[in-house]
């Protein structure tokens, strides 16, 4: 009867050690908030040393505005147009070599002595890798095999970019800031893109197939009605390529940047229980965001090399039917 008791209150002893703990983590996490305020309290920024005159220096302190702050050389402007010539070093730029290092070495490690059987940083990048591979080929279909190394390229690294910026040091230390709250990142991240896709859809289609896909002059046959409209609309589908850029920045920008200074308002707002659950959200919305702009350039491409009209779809899948018929004679 003993063993049976012991058994019958083992399950309810583990959920209140459970909630014991998580009781135990939020008070530290008060206490050790107060004791910050006691012995190290905030100040306005860019005066420490003098105590703040209210919320509005709180907030101040903890915002990170859009111009990045120039490291080198020492005593310029940060620039203030989206195209600048100033030769000089930002912050965003000395991180993102900061992030692209990382991601190298963790490769290098994970390729330095190659085992049969993986194991530690070769078993996680192997993971990885073959994830993201399964995910870009049941949405591209097997052709999107060839372009996963860019697409696990610009995931791993706009990851590493977005997580970066959640480190507690991230924007206390001048000379890093997280890569993609800088639009100037966005945009060229995004122009990469763009070139990739559409050069991949001249080198499959050639360069009248691929611009027939938006230039359509076919409709004529069917009477000019029918074929001015045809010709408009291809006009219009051939301007929105240049907006896709423009969607693929603002929208990394607009949700790493916004993330920021919101985790950064509520922490001067409130205490330290509530910035903590944000961030746990912030490390899933990033993922988010980074697998968006990986796939989107993924999806872009898949349709830049896709004919336009029944008969080109018809000469693709040719070769693919000629393949398959030695499996059908076995």
């Amino acid at each position: 009867m003993t063993n049976e008791a012991q058994e019958a209150t083992a399950p309810a002893a583990k959920p209140r050690s459970l909630r014991n703990r998580f009781l135990l983590v939020i008070v530290g996490i008060i206490v050790l908030d107060i004791l910050a305020f006691m012995f190290i309290p905030p100040f306005p920024l860019d005066h420490p040393g003098e105590p703040v005159t209210g919320i509005g220096d709180l907030i101040l302190a903890n915002l990170e505005f859009p111009v990045p702050h120039v490291i080198y050389p020492d005593g310029a402007h940060g620039p203030t147009s989206i195209i600048s010539f100033e030769p000089t070093i930002t912050a965003t730029i000395f991180t993102t070599w900061v992030v692209m290092a990382v991601v190298l070495a963790a490769f290098i490690l994970a390729t330095r002595s190659v085992k049969l059987i993986p194991s530690g940083v070769q078993n996680l990048v192997e993971f990885a890798y073959e994830s993201l591979e399964n995910w870009a080929v049941s949405l591209g279909g097997v052709g999107a095999r060839r372009h996963v190394p860019l697409f696990a390229a610009f995931f791993l690294f706009i990851l590493f970019s977005n997580w970066s910026g959640l480190l507690p040091f991230f924007g206390k230390i001048v000379a890093l800031r997280a890569p993609t709250s800088d639009v100037n990142v966005t945009i060229g991240l995004a122009l990469v893109a763009f070139f990739y896709f559409h050069y991949q859809g001249f080198r499959a289609l050639g360069v009248r197939g691929y611009l027939g896909k938006f230039f359509v002059f076919s409709g004529f046959k069917e009477g000019p009605a029918a074929g001015v409209i045809g010709v408009f609309v291809g006009l219009i589908e051939f301007l929105l390529e240049f907006i896709k850029p423009v969607t693929l920045a603002m929208r990394l920008f607009g949700n790493i940047f916004g993330g920021e200074v919101a985790l950064g308002v509520i922490t001067a707002l409130t205490i330290a229980v509530i910035p903590v659950a944000m961030l746990g959200l912030e490390l899933l919305l990033n993922l988010i965001q980074a697998l968006i702009f990986s796939t989107l350039m993924l999806m872009y491409t898949v349709i830049a090399m896709e004919g336009h009209g029944e008969e080109h779809h018809e000469e693709d899948h040719a070769p693919a039917t000629a393949s398959l018929e030695p499996s059908a004679a076995h």
